[in-house]
């Protein structure tokens, strides 16, 4: 295992136990995070968007699918499971209300690691998938 690797897996173990200061100790103070809702600089800007995430999903876990490291990047093909059971912010500011429905999202992370703390964490998912597990139409 890399030391990538190493600090990847803490972070999906982190994100999985909801657990934001063990999260935040594998992000770079000034790591980048770019997600299909917008791009967040710092610890602060991530802890805010995960903790309303996990509002909309209490439940949500990371299943990872794939694994792959080159050198300082890891890159990850995973499921996203939960429920939708809060308010969920829609890249264009719209606020969804829990539907109850459940979900299952295929992501891919990209992470670039220095020092050992992630520097650049990229996020992508298909958002007509997860618009229409939550029974919405897109747009």
């Amino acid at each position: 295992m890399t030391d990538a690797r190493e600090v990847r897996d803490k972070y999906t173990a982190a994100f999985n136990e909801h657990d934001i200061d063990a999260l935040l100790r594998t992000v770079s103070p000034i790591g980048v995070t770019v997600t299909p809702e917008g791009l967040s600089q710092g610890t602060e800007e991530l802890a805010s968007y995960l903790e309303q995430f996990w509002e909309a999903f209490p439940d949500i876990r990371a299943v990872v699918m794939e694994s792959f490291d080159v050198d300082d990047v890891t890159i990850d093909e995973l499921v996203m499971v939960g429920t939708h059971k809060g308010p969920y912010v829609l890249p264009d500011g719209q606020v969804i209300t829990a539907t109850g429905r459940p979900v299952s999202i295929r992501c891919c992370y990209v992470c670039t690691i220095e020092n050992g703390f992630i520097m650049s964490l990229r996020l992508y998912f298909d958002q007509s998938e997860l618009r229409a597990q939550l029974g919405l139409p897109y747009e």
